[in-house]
Parts: C-alpha cells; structure tokens; sequence
C-alpha cells in the first residue's frame, strides 16, 4: 500500500529540545551553570518524557505544557539552581525552540514530492502552534495534531489513530519520522511506515515494534521517501 502523507514526531525531531538551555546558557549572568547546560536539557527532556508515560498509564492527564514545567522545577532544584529568573527564562526560551538546520529544506523538498505533511506531538496546541510559527515552518505543515485531542500521550495508539481518523487513509498508507526510538517502534507496531531519526547514535529499542528505516539526522529523508511517491503521495 502507498504511502500517503508523512507525520513528524515534533520535538527532538524538528525541534531541538536542548536550544533552551542552550541559549540561556550563552547569555550574561549565566557563567555559574552555563558548563552543566547539556546535562540540565537532557535532565529537564527525560524527565519531561518519564511524567508524560507515567501520567498515561495513572489514568492522570495534565497538558504538556504543565508536565515541562514540572520536569523543569524538578531538573533544576537537582542541578541546584533554584532560581525563579532563570525558570521564567527556560520556559519562555521553550516556546521558541529552534529547528534543527536541516528541517526547513527538508520539509521543502517533501512537499515538492507530493506528499501531505503533519505533526503529531503529545505538546499542547498553543506550544505547537508557537514553535510552528517561531522556527518559520507554517507554509510546509498541511496539520498539527495534538493528542490534547485524545488528552492521554504517546504511546497510547488513540494518538497514533488520530491521523487516520484527520485524514482518512489507513495506518500502512501513513509515514511516521520520530527521533524517539520508542515512538518510533510505537508507530511501527500500530502499523505506521515508521522512520527512526537516531541522532545520538542509540541501540535499537526492544520493543512491539521495528522502524523499517533508521537515519542519523533528516538531511536524507527527501532521498528515502522519493521512490515512495510519484510527485503526487502515490507510489511508483
């Protein structure tokens, strides 16, 4: 069955989660902490991702945008930097994440294959819609899909259900790029032609699931995908 359309995970996918720290880090006042910036964006990640799986499984729903900043509370009172200021810096620094550089041509190419592009994140649609619009990608996005719809994360298959449900095709018909190795096996279970962006070099999940296709950034994406569609989101 052809592929159709192509959803991207959004953060660490598109959006580089560590820009945050990364830019507070750079900017005056920040010499105390700024050599722990690394650590700070991956702490203030994993545990972004650690309460989303657990609220899921608790029944316990809360938008994204509240989980960040609780992961946020708890990775700086960690690295001993309780500073309000700093906080309010990180989290507004947040909605303003970057794209990672290869994004912007590489959904530029996608859509001169054809193919219908979307997102589909556990981030709240205000988060979505910021990031979107900051990092310049609106004109190559057809849909942005937030499981606020469904309010329960990834990897509940009610969000993965979610994109055959927007846009009428069936789960083999869809293409589904993640740099989390876990979403990515997640989609490939649920039946999605699941893409694996490995950008730090990680093992393989051992999962319900296996991504037909694994890349280290997304510069090759356009490459993978052409043979998959005619200019049109039709196979050849």
């Amino acid at each position: 069955m052809a592929v159709r359309l192509f959803v991207f995970d959004a953060y660490g996918t598109l959006f580089d989660v560590g820009g945050a720290a990364r830019q507070a880090a750079a900017e005056p006042g920040a010499e105390a902490w700024a050599d722990r910036w690394v650590a700070l964006a991956a702490q203030w990640r994993r545990k972004q991702l650690e309460y989303s799986w657990i609220r899921a499984v608790a029944g316990a729903h809360a938008d994204f945008w509240q989980v960040t900043q609780v992961a946020l509370d708890w990775t700086l009172e960690a690295e001993g930097l309780a500073d309000p200021q700093l906080r309010q810096r990180l989290l507004d620094l947040y909605y303003e994440l970057p794209v990672f550089p290869e994004v912007p041509e590489m959904l530029r190419q996608m859509k001169e294959l054809g193919f219908t592009l979307a997102i589909l994140s556990n981030d709240s649609p205000p988060m979505l819609q910021a990031a979107v619009v900051s990092a310049g990608i609106t004109p190559f996005v057809d849909a942005v899909l937030s499981i606020e719809e469904v309010e329960v994360f990834k990897p509940d298959p009610a969000v993965y259900a979610m994109v055959g449900a927007c846009f009428g095709v069936a789960p083999p018909e869809i293409g589904f790029v993640s740099s989390n190795g876990w979403d990515a096996c997640s989609a490939a279970a649920f039946g999605f032609h699941a893409i694996w962006v490995n950008r730090e070099g990680a093992p393989m999940d051992r999962l319900q699931g296996r991504p037909a296709h694994e890349l280290s950034d997304l510069h090759a994406l356009p490459i993978l995908v052409a043979g998959m569609g005619d200019g049109n989101g039709r196979s050849r």
